[in-house]
């Protein structure tokens, strides 16, 4: 299976790089949440964190505890984990979280899951703003700011009050948006970091970044 291993206990999950979105939700204990919203997108968890995460109002670089990738040369590099403590593996993996296939394609990847009692899937009609209760995710499609939040219920609920709109039934399937892959640049899906495109671009490397990328 592409979930090799769920600890609710502690509260981590490992699994390859071609796992589907939609199979890590599937795969999750009750009152345990992934840090990407329930969507599928295109490239599965290695191309979600290539792209740096989607719709998350948080450092998505804190909520990947480790990575085993193969680099642009072959080679497959340990980065972090939950027991190697070693300062090379520890500082590639926050690099390689929107790294946009710069630095390799994921292998297997270790997240780190977050508890909920509640959790609630809501979307208005409204262009992406930051409501004032902040979600864990917040993203725009076409002409509906979609937001998922979980946690405690009272604060769930305050926050359904607060943001409004209908609740969305299940999950969504965003595939189909992007039949040539997922890049940067106008398109129909929007958050707070960039807007989507079909076929969209990278962003340019600093040069720094690009020295990194040699070295690796």
């Amino acid at each position: 299976m592409p979930v090799l291993k769920v600890s609710a206990a502690d509260q981590y999950l490992i699994a390859t790089g071609d796992t589907r979105l939609l199979e890590v939700w599937e795969a999750l204990p009750k009152g345990l949440f992934p840090p990407f919203p329930p969507v599928e997108l295109p490239g599965g968890l290695d191309g979600l964190l290539k792209r740096g995460g989607f719709a998350q109002t948080f450092f998505m670089g804190s909520e990947v505890l480790g990575l085993r990738f193969r680099s642009p040369r072959g080679h497959t590099v340990q980065a972090g984990g939950l027991t190697v403590k070693n300062v090379q593996g520890y500082d590639l993996v926050r690099p390689f979280v929107g790294s946009f296939g710069a630095l390799g394609e994921v292998l297997e990847a270790t997240l780190r899951l977050r508890p909920g009692r509640a959790s609630v899937f809501l979307r208005r009609k409204a262009e992406l703003a930051e409501p004032p209760l902040k979600p864990r995710f917040l993203w725009q499609e076409l002409a509906h700011t979609h937001a998922f939040h979980f946690g405690h219920p009272l604060e769930v609920e305050r926050f359904a009050q607060t943001f409004g709109g209908e609740e969305v039934r299940g999950t969504l399937d965003y595939t189909p948006l992007f039949p040539n892959g997922m890049g940067v640049g106008p398109g129909h899906l929007i958050d707070l970091r960039f807007s989507w495109a079909d076929g969209g671009a990278r962003p340019p490397m600093p040069e720094a970044y690009k020295r990194l990328v040699e070295a690796v």
